[in-house]
C-alpha cells in the first residue's frame, strides 16, 4: 500500500497462495491455533434459568462492527437453540448475504457477562483476550473474505460459510504485541475514515434539503426576486407574485379519480409481467418503476379501463407518504392506477411537469398532510386533493420554471455524485487500510496516534459551500 505506511524491512514467502510474502518475525497459523471456536454452552448450564442474559439477533450485529447488547431474555428460553457468547468473542455472521456484508462485532457489554445469538454466528474466541479486535479485522478483511466466500457451501440465499472453514484458515501471525498494535491502529484509523464518511452522508441530506428548498421557492414564489407580490391569502402559500392566480387545485383538472376497490381485483386476475397496477411504491423520483407481480392480465385492464393512465396524467399516492406522485409518461400509457393510488387529469392551464413539482414540494405536502389528518379518512382523497389551494403562473412562467429546475438538479446532481464519489474512495481506503495491516503489507510497528483531531482530518471538498451559495 503506497503512501504514508511504510513496508517491514524484510518479507520470507507464506507458502500460501492468498498470503503470499509475509514479514520475516511473522509466522503462518491457523485460526485454531490461537482460537477456541463455538465455546461450550457448559460454562454457563450451573447458573440461574432466571437470570437474564444478553440476547442478540442478526440484526443486532452492524456491519461496521458495531452490536446492540440491550435485549435480553431468561437464560433458560436461550440455553437451547441459540449460540452461546460471552464478553470478548467475535461473533461472525456465516450466512449470506450477511457474510459478504461484513456483519460482525467483538461481544462487549453483555448483561452477567454473556449471551445468546442466532445460529447464523461462528464465535470465535481468541486464546489472548488482547486480541479480539485483531480477530474481528482478520474475519473482515477483504483476504479473509475473498477465500471464505469460495468455499460458502448451500444454496442460493442459503449459502453459510462452514465452522471448520473458519478454523482452518491460515493467516499471517505476528507476535503478540505487534496484533494489539495493529488492532489500535486500525481502530484509530478506520473511526477517523468512518467520520469523514458520515460527514459525506450528512452533506447529501443537507444537499438534498437544500435541493428542495430551492425548487419549492421557484415553483411559489417565480424567478424574478423584484416582481411585485401579493397575499396569496393562503397562509402556507404567503406571497405569490402579484400577476399569479391562487385557486383550489380542482379547478386546473378535469378528472380526479381514485384507483379501483379492493373488491374488484382478484387473486386470479394478477399475472407475472403483466399490465401495471400502480401503487405508491412504484412512484420513484417522479417516475414509475413497476414491479413484474404487481400487474394484471389484459381481461382486467379491459374491464378496469375507467382507471386506465394516459400521458401527462399525475398519479398520487393516497396513503404514506402524501405528495408522493409521478408524472405518466407516454410509455406508461394503459397502465392502471392501483388501489392505494389516485389518478388527475390536467387541464390545460397546467403542465404536468410543473404540477409534479408542485405537489413534490414542502408547503403542499405539509398542507396535504394537515388536510389528511384533519378529514374521517385516513388517506388522501379527491376532496381533499382538489380543495388545496395552489399557485397557478401562466402556462410560459411555468415552462420558464421547469427550465430553471432543470438546471437546478443537474448542478446539484453533480454535487451529489461528487459526495458519493468521496464515500466510495473513503470506503475503498478503508477496505484497502483493513487488509494492508492484517496482512503485514504496511509496518505499523512505530504507529502512534495523531491527539490533533483537526489536523488528522482535513476537510474534504466539501459541497455544501457551493449548495449554501447557490440562490433561486
Amino acid at each position: 500500500m503506497s503512501g504514508k505506511y511504510q513496508a517491514y524491512p524484510v518479507y520470507k514467502d507464506s507458502g500460501v497462495e492468498w498470503l503470499g510474502p509475509i514479514p520475516a518475525n511473522w509466522q503462518v497459523k491457523r485460526v485454531k491455533h490461537l482460537t477456541q471456536l463455538n465455546p461450550s454452552k457448559s460454562e454457563v448450564r450451573s447458573r440461574s434459568e432466571d437470570e437474564h442474559v444478553s440476547f442478540i439477533p442478526m440484526e443486532a450485529i452492524g456491519e461496521q462492527g458495531e452490536l446492540d447488547a440491550s435485549r435480553s431474555r431468561p437464560l433458560g428460553e436461550v440455553l437451547s437453540g441459540y449460540t452461546y457468547v460471552a464478553d470478548g468473542d467475535v461473533m461472525l455472521a456465516k450466512i449470506t448475504p450477511c457474510f459478504e456484508n461484513g456483519k460482525a462485532a467483538v461481544a462487549t457489554g453483555l448483561q452477567q457477562g454473556i449471551g445468546f445469538a442466532t445460529t447464523e454466528v461462528i464465535p470465535v474466541r481468541p486464546n489472548d483476550p488482547e486480541d479480539a479486535k485483531f480477530f474481528y479485522y482478520l474475519l473482515t478483511s477483504m483476504p479473509f473474505k475473498a477465500v471464505a466466500e469460495g468455499s460458502m457451501y448451500g444454496a442460493g440465499g442459503q449459502k453459510r460459510v462452514a465452522d471448520s472453514f473458519v478454523a482452518e484458515y491460515h493467516l499471517a501471525a505476528p507476535p503478540s504485541l505487534e496484533r494489539t498494535q495493529i488492532a489500535a491502529f486500525l481502530d484509530h484509523e478506520t473511526a477517523r475514515i468512518d467520520r469523514l464518511i458520515e460527514k459525506q452522508q450528512r452533506l447529501i441530506e443537507l444537499l438534498k434539503e437544500k435541493r428542495q428548498s430551492v425548487i419549492s421557492h421557484a415553483v411559489t414564489k417565480g424567478l424574478d426576486p423584484n416582481v411585485p407580490m401579493k397575499d396569496s391569502g393562503v397562509e402556507w402559500l404567503g406571497q405569490v407574485p402579484e400577476h399569479w392566480d391562487v385557486c383550489q387545485f380542482k379547478f386546473v383538472t378535469t378528472l380526479m379519480q381514485t384507483g379501483p376497490f379492493g373488491s374488484q381485483l382478484h387473486a386470479e386476475d394478477y399475472v407475472e409481467d403483466g399490465i401495471p397496477l400502480i401503487n405508491p411504491a412504484h412512484m420513484k423520483g417522479g417516475r414509475l418503476v413497476p414491479e413484474a407481480k404487481a400487474s394484471v392480465d389484459v381481461e382486467t385492464q379491459e374491464r378496469l379501463s375507467r382507471h386506465k393512465l394516459l400521458k401527462n396524467d399525475i398519479i398520487l399516492a393516497r396513503r404514506g407518504e402524501l405528495g408522493r406522485c409521478a408524472v405518466v409518461t407516454g410509455e406508461n400509457e394503459g397502465w392502471l392506477c392501483g388501489t392505494g393510488s389516485l389518478k388527475v387529469s390536467l387541464s390545460s392551464r397546467m403542465v404536468a411537469e410543473y404540477c409534479y413539482q408542485l405537489i413534490s414540494s414542502d408547503g403542499v405536502r405539509t398542507e396535504l398532510a394537515l388536510e389528511s389528518k384533519g378529514s374521517t379518512m385516513d388517506n388522501l382523497n379527491t376532496e381533499l386533493l382538489g380543495n388545496v389551494r395552489i399557485p397557478l403562473p401562466t402556462v410560459v412562467e411555468q415552462q420558464q420554471i421547469l427550465s430553471h429546475i432543470c438546471l437546478v438538479e443537474a448542478k446539484f446532481n453533480a454535487l451529489f455524485s461528487r459526495a458519493i464519489s468521496q464515500i466510495r474512495l473513503l470506503q475503498e481506503r478503508r477496505t484497502a487500510l483493513i487488509s494492508a495491516a492484517i496482512t503485514g503489507k504496511i509496518d505499523v510497528r512505530n504507529w502512534q496516534p495523531n491527539t490533533n483531531t483537526q489536523a488528522a482530518e482535513p476537510d474534504l471538498p466539501m459541497a455544501a459551500e457551493q449548495a449554501g451559495r447557490y440562490h433561486v
